[in-house]
């Protein structure tokens, strides 16, 4: 395990999300205001892209797909979500972002379809 640079916290605006690739791993990072969320970039519902589908505001990403919701600060389910969200342990230091990355964070879409 080790943390690995994702980007300059300027890369990202305001409540918004951006993919960046941190040694061959896809990572969306979500600017909270306050702070930053690294998270897997594919929704857990249905594999949407949630950097074109997903919407960051108040603290809740919404995947505007199917309506799943959770709390981005913490992971939890909201709304209709059926599975937790997944997110990277992420530190700030100065103007940089940094994630652990231990292993890919991915989703078993077969079992998660809420179908």
């Amino acid at each position: 395990m080790s943390w690995k640079r994702v980007c300059a916290t300027g890369e990202i605006n305001g409540n918004a999300m951006k993919k960046f690739d941190v040694d061959g791993v896809a990572v969306l990072v979500a600017s909270l205001g306050d702070g930053f969320i690294a998270l897997p970039p594919l929704c857990p519902h249905m594999e949407e892209p949630l950097e074109d589908c997903g919407i960051c505001h108040e603290g809740v990403l919404t995947c505007t797909k199917h309506l799943w919701q959770w709390n981005i600060r913490t992971g939890e389910i909201m709304g209709m979500a059926e599975v937790p969200l997944k997110t990277y342990e992420t530190k700030q230091e100065g103007d940089e972002i940094f994630i652990l990355l231990e292993k890919e964070l991915t989703y078993d879409y077969d079992e998660n379809t809420g179908e």
